[in-house]
This record gives C-alpha cells, sequence and structure tokens, in this order.
C-alpha cells in the first residue's frame, strides 16, 4: 500500500469530517493536526492490511473500519502520510507523532525490537449516534477474582505498555496479583461492569499499607512500583483486616478502560471510592492517609482537582507521590469535581 495513495482511498472532505468529529469535543492533549495524523494512519493501516488480507475494497471509502490488532508500520511510512503535500518532515518526528497519539489513547504500539505494530486503540466520538440509539448500561461491582482477573489483567497490561515494553508477562503476573490480593482482603477491590455482557471495563484497588510498609512513602516513588515492574516481591505490604494499627490506604490501580472513560462512568467510579473507603474503615478504624502514585503526566489535572499533593519525587523517572487526607477525600463533591474534566488521556497506576 503507497501512503501517498490515501488521498484517492480517503477523501480529504471524508477525512477533514472525521477530524471535526474527533475534535468535539476538543480533548486535552488532541490538536487538530494530531487528529489530522490519526485519521491518516488509521485509513493507511485499515487499507495495508485488507490488502495484505487479499480483501478488496471499493474506491473511495466512505467510512472507516478498525483494523484488526497489529498492522506493521515504520517511521518511514508515517512520515510519507504525516507530511504529504508538504514539506518534508523526517523519520524521527513522524516517530514522536506516533507516541504522541499513542499517549493520547488513540492508538496502541507495540516494537520487537525490529518492526514497529500499530493498533487502533480509541475512537472517540466517530459512533455516538448508535450508542445514543443503543445505551450500553454499567453496573458497580465487587470484583470476582475467578471472572474478572484475566479481562482485568488484560485491560491494565494494555495501559502499562508504555511503560514497561517487557509485555510478555505483564498480564499472567497482573492476574496472579489480584487474585492472591482478593484472597487478602477483596472488599476494596471493585470493577465497573457492562450489564449486557458482565464483562468489567473499570477496575481499582484501594490497598490497606501494613505499618512496615509505610516508610515506602518516604522513598523515591519509583521503588514502590509492582504491577508493571518485573520484580516478584511486592515492595508494599497489606495490612491485616482489624489491626489498630494501619492508618494509610493506597490506590494501587484505578482506570476505566477508554473506550468507556466519560463523564458519567467517571463520576460514578470516583463515588464508589468514597463509599469502598467508608466500608474499609470499618475493618480499619485509624485511617487517615490517602495515597497514589502519579505516573503519567495526563493524570496530572485529576490528580490536583481532587485535591491530592505532590510529596514525593522520583530522582529517575518522573514518577509521583500524591497524597491527601482520608476525611478531605470523603467529602468531595465528586459531580462538580468531574464536571471539570476532559477524557481523553492514559491510565496508568493512578
Amino acid at each position: 500500500m503507497n501512503p501517498e495513495l490515501i488521498d484517492q482511498w480517503f477523501p480529504i472532505e471524508q477525512q477533514r469530517n472525521y477530524v471535526s468529529m474527533l475534535l468535539n469535543p476538543r480533548r486535552v492533549g488532541l490538536t487538530r493536526r494530531r487528529a489530522e495524523c490519526f485519521v491518516r494512519l488509521w485509513t493507511y493501516l485499515l487499507l495495508k492490511q485488507q490488502q495484505e488480507l487479499g480483501s478488496h475494497l471499493r474506491q473511495p471509502l466512505t467510512q472507516l473500519q478498525l483494523p484488526k490488532g497489529y498492522v506493521a508500520c515504520t517511521h518511514r511510512e508515517a512520515a510519507e502520510l504525516f507530511y504529504a503535500n508538504k514539506d518534508r518532515g523526517s523519520d524521527r518526528a513522524a516517530g514522536m507523532m506516533i507516541d504522541i497519539l499513542a499517549a493520547l489513547g488513540l492508538i496502541d504500539k507495540d516494537f520487537d525490537g525490529n518492526t514497529i505494530c500499530l493498533q487502533i486503540s480509541c475512537v472517540p466520538n466517530l459512533h455516538e449516534s448508535f450508542e445514543s440509539a443503543h445505551p450500553i448500561e454499567f453496573v458497580l461491582d465487587e470484583f470476582n477474582p475467578r471472572t474478572d482477573a484475566v479481562p482485568v489483567a488484560s485491560f491494565l497490561a494494555h495501559n502499562y505498555n508504555w511503560l514497561n515494553k517487557t509485555t510478555a508477562t505483564v498480564p499472567h503476573k497482573i492476574k496472579q496479583l489480584l487474585r492472591s490480593w482478593a484472597v487478602q482482603y477483596p472488599t476494596g477491590m471493585r470493577v465497573l461492569r457492562r450489564c449486557d455482557t458482565s464483562h468489567p471495563v473499570g477496575f481499582y484497588v484501594l490497598y490497606p499499607v501494613a505499618p512496615e510498609s509505610e516508610e515506602k512513602f518516604s522513598l523515591p516513588p519509583g521503588r514502590s512500583l509492582h504491577l508493571s515492574s518485573a520484580s516478584d516481591i511486592d515492595p508494599v505490604q497489606m495490612a491485616i483486616p482489624g489491626k489498630d494499627d494501619c492508618t494509610s490506604i493506597m490506590v494501587r490501580s484505578w482506570m476505566i478502560d477508554a473506550p468507556y472513560k466519560n463523564w458519567h462512568n467517571v463520576h460514578r467510579f470516583l463515588e464508589d471510592v468514597q463509599h469502598t473507603l467508608r466500608r474499609m474503615q470499618a475493618d480499619f478504624p485509624n485511617l487517615c492517609d490517602f495515597y497514589a502514585l502519579l505516573i503519567h503526566p495526563r493524570y496530572e489535572a485529576l490528580a490536583q482537582a481532587l485535591g491530592f499533593q505532590k510529596i514525593g519525587i522520583d530522582p529517575k523517572i518522573a514518577v509521583y507521590w500524591l497524597y491527601m487526607a482520608v476525611d478531605q477525600f470523603l467529602v468531595l463533591d465528586m459531580a462538580e469535581i468531574v464536571s471539570k474534566l476532559e477524557f481523553c488521556y492514559p491510565s496508568p497506576e493512578f
């Protein structure tokens, strides 16, 4: 597939329609230029895959389908896509644009040391008419280690790919951790579940911290990464329910899968955190400190809106400890806070 033929297959006017839909409403970090590059990349990956499969599409296309899985795409191919009819951009500039689109959650990137493969992962605003006619309902529910561990581990690993490139064992490790935590203390583990399929599309863990692990919050935060690390040793130990010496709660994970991240779901999920915290106070009556890890800068707006403070910075990697008092978190008006946020950003451990 020749990148220079993109405009013949998917006319400029159609590309502009898709760009307009992507930008209305405007997402944090998604500029018109980035949206244009995303639409051209999407078109190219679809056409290249169909050509490789021997399929025959009718030219010109009137709408874009999602390619199935990953499609190989070099930086040279991307440069020809992004800078067609413009001053030629470098392969390096095209690679940087790919990284930006991945950070925005629009694509997934996989590199095995030789070949770069890309996958379209998030297409906001393009199927709203269908969704409004067939609305999906969701329910907040307890995490079920028997049925939820594998799908939750899958979308958690999917979101950790940018942080840890050795992803072959990550889903298996996360699955084992989730089931282990569920045995120890299931109360702090919750999911957002589709009513039609029962599939979990959101997940969080509120983790009661053992007193002997509280010193971790005074050390570089990178040392406490675990879900996305290669180590088998959990740096933060769990407190025993019923003991009065537990004073700290840590968010080990909080995320909603990208296609389902909207105002309503984020609002409900944050209010559910408040409800779960109140339940946990019955098991840990002296809870007063609430910690989280800020890994990706695009989550900083949410952390600031909630009132978390940065209390520790890692000198080696861009990871921060966040803190706020449990009592302060419990009285927040989540509806007001979430109404000011936008939702096209990736989801790290917090």
